[in-house]
Parts: C-alpha cells; structure tokens; sequence
C-alpha cells in the first residue's frame, strides 16, 4: 500500500516514522509547505518531503494521514477523498461539527475508509481499563489530563488539545451518548482557556468529570472508573492499571494490577487503520464518532454550566470517582 502524511510537524513527523517501518506499506512522501518542517522530517523518517499537496498526490498513494493544522482538515480531506484516497485524519476531525460532517458524508459518498486519529484508544493502559469494564454497570469516570503550556500550540484552548481525547474516552468506555455538559473554563495565562473542569451525565446515567489544564509543570494523565463491583485505576503514563474488588460491609477489598501491553499506540492506530484500508471494514474510531467528540467539545466552549437534575443509583456503594 502506498501511503502519504500530509503535515510534517511534530504528529506528522512522527506519522511518517511508524509508517516507515511498517510491513507491506511505501511511505511516499510527507507534504509541508515550511521547508524547515521538511527537513526534519527528512532527517527523522528517513522519506522524501514534498512542497505541496498535488506533488504528494502526484506520486500515487492508496492512503494519507492528515496531520495539518485543524483549520485544513476539512478542505485537505474532501481533496483527497475525491481522489478516492483513504484518510486517517488526527483529532479533531475539523473546526467545526458542520465541516466535520461534510468530510463524513463525503466519504460515506466516495466508500473510503474515514478514521479519526484519537490516538488514546491504542494505549495499552486505556485498553485494560477498557477490557476490566466491560460488562459492568458503571458509576462514574474521572479523568486528568494536565501538564505545562506547550508553546506549539496557540489556535486552541485545552478543551480542543487535551480534552477531546477524554471525551471520546469517556463516550467510548460507556457506549453511550453525552447528553448532558457543565462546564467550568478560565484563563489564567494563555490567550484561550488553559483550565477546565467539565462534567458530564451520559444518556445510561453514568456521571463523568474531566480535568485538564496547562499550568502544571508535570504531565500526569490518569483515568478511574467506578462500576457497581470494581473500582479500576489506571495511569496512562506509567501504563500502570490496577483494579479494586471484591467490597466487604466491613469496608475490606482485594486489589490487583492488571496486565498492560507495551505497544507503541501511534504504531497500533496507523495499523489498524490500514487493515480498514485493506479489509473494508469500519474503521476503530469512525468519522461519526469524531464528529460526536467534537460537538460535546464544543458545547463545553459556548454552553454556560447549568444545574443537573439528580438521578437514584442503587447499590452499596456511593459513586465515587
């Protein structure tokens, strides 16, 4: 398969990397119109770099990967999806939930496959958690994702950056729709929002938190879910899961850590994305999906908070999270 990045910035450069090294695939080019962003892609992925778009088309390829600037998803995506090209577009799918449905239609129109880059879904940490709830009743989910300011990043706030990749997770865990947001945002240093705190009920009940922020001076990424019999830790960092059970009335429990693999997720998506590619098949996180995270991203942005009704869980424990 002859495959091509589109954007040779950091995510792209390393796009280029992994497809690289991939079995059965021709890394044919990486496209950026900043000739610096070109040679350190050249130097880093070891392929060739090319000015513009037509060039990289030019060339022949069965798929890309669009790690531009977000405000070009949208009119990169539809380009080569009239070429009958598959794409793989990083997260968020567009600026906006109407473009973001039109790279959808598009797609569903042209029968190419259409993937979402929400890279979180293929660590191996996020996997085990994945893989611990299923099946259980739910409670609730709490999520941190806070570190310093990047200086890379200056057209979005932490909602569009950081907690897309909650939401997703947060919608991907529960298998539900978000149906209510209240959101809290500031801005202490950035131009954009740099703290949020966002909550949210899903269309089963379950309640979910979010914290993400840009004025810790550490990365720390860490996921927790309460269900009615478990109570699962995990942290996305250190790739450490451990899971809570077996609850006495004496308030005892076990504890055990669960096993994590060790795959790099940028590697685990651009695969499963080409064996959509190859096998016709819906794609890991569909455009849909992208679109549905995007929307609740958004809502967080222009929606005031505003009081939840309460819901009745039954059960033993309270919900924690």
């Amino acid at each position: 398969m002859r495959v091509g990045v589109i954007g040779a910035g950091v995510m792209g450069t390393n796009h280029a990397r992994v497809l690289g090294g991939l079995p059965n695939v021709t890394m044919v080019g990486i496209v950026d119109p900043l000739a610096e962003h070109r040679t350190r892609a050249t130097e880093h992925a070891g392929c060739r770099a090319f000015e513009t778009l037509e060039q990289l088309l030019a060339e022949g390829v069965d798929a890309v990967t669009i790690a531009a600037p977000t405000h070009l998803h949208h009119e990169i995506a539809l380009a080569c999806i009239a070429r009958n090209i598959h794409i793989l577009v990083e997260k968020p799918v567009a600026s906006s939930v109407e473009e973001g449905r039109e790279i959808v239609a598009a797609a569903r129109r042209a029968g190419v496959t259409l993937m979402v880059g929400h890279v979180e879904r293929f660590n191996p940490a996020v996997a085990a958690i994945k893989q611990a709830i299923s099946g259980e009743d739910i409670l609730s989910i709490a999520i941190t994702r806070v570190g310093p300011f990047p200086p890379r990043m200056s057209n979005v706030g932490v909602v569009i950056d950081l907690a897309v990749h909650d939401i997703d997770l947060i919608r991907w865990f529960t298998e539900s729709d978000i149906v209510e947001v209240q959101p809290q945002l500031a801005s202490a240093v950035a131009e954009r929002e740099d703290i949020a705190l966002l909550q949210f009920r899903t269309a089963s009940g379950v309640l979910a938190h979010i914290n993400t922020n840009w004025l810790t001076p550490f990365k720390a990424r860490s996921v927790t879910v309460a269900t009615r019999n478990k109570y699962v830790m995990g942290d996305l960092l250190t790739r450490q899961v451990t899971e809570c059970f077996g609850f006495k009335q004496d308030g005892s429990y076990s504890m055990r850590h669960l096993p994590v693999g060790h795959d790099e997720p940028l590697r685990a998506e651009l695969i499963s994305f080409l064996d959509a590619v190859r096998s016709g098949g819906a794609p890991a996180v569909t455009g849909d999906e992208g679109v549905a995270s995007l929307e609740i991203a958004i809502q967080c942005l222009v929606n005031p908070a505003k009081p939840a009704a309460t819901t009745a869980r039954k059960g033993p424990r309270a919900v924690a999270g």
